[in-house]
């Protein structure tokens, strides 16, 4: 009898392991890096900046409980140059720098409903902390923080099937499971306390995604 079992359990072991192989073989990570324009929530921005964005720049890292939902930590750097002008009589003080940092934490859902699905759409938001920085010439730069929230939303095209072989590199030699290109956009606001002023707006950007 325990020969009998001892061969039923050897037997059945191949299969269980074949079983728990798609499993042990999901991606666990998301890696995104991103870039596109950010438009102020602050009124006036083109007067001073002589245009209504600023370029930037994101990446995020996030951990996937399932392949519809994930949480994760992103950055954001974002950077203007522009004119300074006297509060009072309106001249010109000389150039300015406007920089923010943006640190966020979120939570996504994706809509995943098939394996090989190429078009994927997202949304997301969390807690946002907006660093920013001033710089005017020949005066003390300004420098601070606020606290406040995003939301998100985008889509995700899948790049596997345009090449599988390169695809299969990207596994074999840097365990890259799905590379995928995307858009999105997003809605910032972070207010700070001292002048009641929102450093947040709203972005558009694009870039690439990398689960592994």
């Amino acid at each position: 009898m325990k020969k009998t079992i001892l061969l039923l359990i050897l037997l059945l072991l191949p299969s269980a392991a074949a079983a728990a192989d798609p499993l042990l073989d999901q991606p666990r990570w998301s890696l995104e890096v991103t870039g596109g324009t950010f438009t102020p929530s602050l009124g006036n921005w083109s007067r001073y900046y002589g245009r209504r964005d600023m370029p930037e720049y994101a990446t995020s890292l996030a951990y996937k409980f399932s392949p519809r939902v994930e949480l994760g930590v992103g950055a954001g750097s974002v950077r203007g140059q522009g004119q300074a002008y006297a509060a009072l009589h309106g001249t010109l003080v000389g150039n300015v720098t406007y920089e923010l940092y943006p640190v966020h934490v979120f939570a996504l859902v994706r809509g995943v409903v098939s394996e090989g699905q190429w078009l994927v759409p997202y949304v997301g938001g969390g807690w946002t902390r907006m660093f920013y920085q001033k710089k005017v010439q020949d005066q003390e730069t300004v420098r601070g923080a606020a606290d406040g929230y995003h939301v998100r939303g985008g889509l995700q095209f899948a790049l596997d099937h345009l090449d599988q072989s390169a695809s299969n590199r990207m596994y074999l030699d840097y365990g890259v499971h799905h590379t995928w290109f995307l858009i999105e956009a997003e809605y910032t606001r972070a207010v700070a306390r001292s002048t009641s002023t929102d450093l947040g707006g709203t972005s558009y950007r694009g870039g690439l995604l990398f689960e592994f």
